[in-house]
């Protein structure tokens, strides 16, 4: 295996790690020199579900392990010219990229091409408006891929805090009343009737008593309450615009399609 594939193969679905530090996507295919077939640009998905293509030069980028870092950060490859994607980055593409990244580049410079997964059938696509061997075209089209993420979409708690209420309730009193009674004298108490003095003076007191109410409060505690998460789906639209390449025919020719 030429050593080009080798170098291709190992880069395939590698991380690209930023000047700094952040993530910038994964090596989705790697693009050769027209020419000289040294490798040229890093193909990165990039975006929220890697469906954006973004060129990065692969000059300076440094392999380890798992990752490839490369010297631009994350928000200069997402602000990078979008191209697409087709097989081939013709000289006015390429230079359009050198400007964007700061690197000179010859008038002199031939196009690159993609030296992905399947060499032989991305070199045919490229060579489709050349006057290759190949006779058909590719059309291709956007899917719509959905995804989810999760985020913060409120917060809930608990707070305690003290009400005053008045109540009121009934409670049942006694309380001791006097009053006067007369019986006649008879034997049984003629006795003490005629104990004292004939005629006198005298005071004769009762003490009376009252119930009256006293209050008092006590802490009871009555229920706990708790904060309890649930999980409710709804559906949701959401939609983008896709586009879609058609071919149509021109001169004499009887379509199958």
């Amino acid at each position: 295996m030429p050593q080009n594939d080798v170098f291709v193969n190992e880069c395939l679905d590698q991380k690209v790690i930023g000047q700094d530090g952040e993530k910038i996507g994964k090596v989705k295919d790697v693009y050769l020199d027209n020419e000289t077939r040294r490798p040229e640009w890093f193909a990165v998905a990039t975006g929220l579900f890697g469906q954006r293509l973004s060129f990065v030069p692969i000059a300076d980028a440094d392999m380890s392990g798992d990752e490839i870092r490369v010297p631009y950060d994350k928000a200069q490859v997402k602000d990078a010219p979008q191209i697409d994607p087709d097989g081939q980055l013709d000289p006015s593409e390429e230079a359009t990229l050198y400007r964007h990244y700061g690197l000179n580049y010859g008038k002199d410079e031939s196009s690159t091409l993609l030296g992905g997964r399947d060499e032989g059938q991305n070199r045919g696509r490229s060579e489709q408006s050349g006057g290759g061997k190949d006779t058909a075209m590719t059309r291709s089209e956007e899917e719509l891929v959905a995804g989810k993420r999760t985020r913060e979409a409120g917060r809930a708690k608990l707070q305690k805090y003290v009400e005053t209420e008045h109540k009121q309730m009934s409670v049942p009193v006694r309380r001791e009343r006097v009053r006067v009674a007369t019986e006649p004298i008879t034997e049984a108490n003629k006795g003490k009737a005629m104990s004292g003095p004939d005629i006198s003076e005298g005071v004769h007191e009762e003490t009376l008593y009252e119930e009256e109410p006293v209050v008092e409060k006590r802490t009871v505690p009555k229920e706990r309450v708790r904060l309890e998460k649930e999980q409710e789906t709804e559906q949701r639209e959401v939609g983008a615009d896709l586009r879609k390449e058609q071919i149509r025919t021109e001169g004499d020719v009887d379509a199958e399609r």
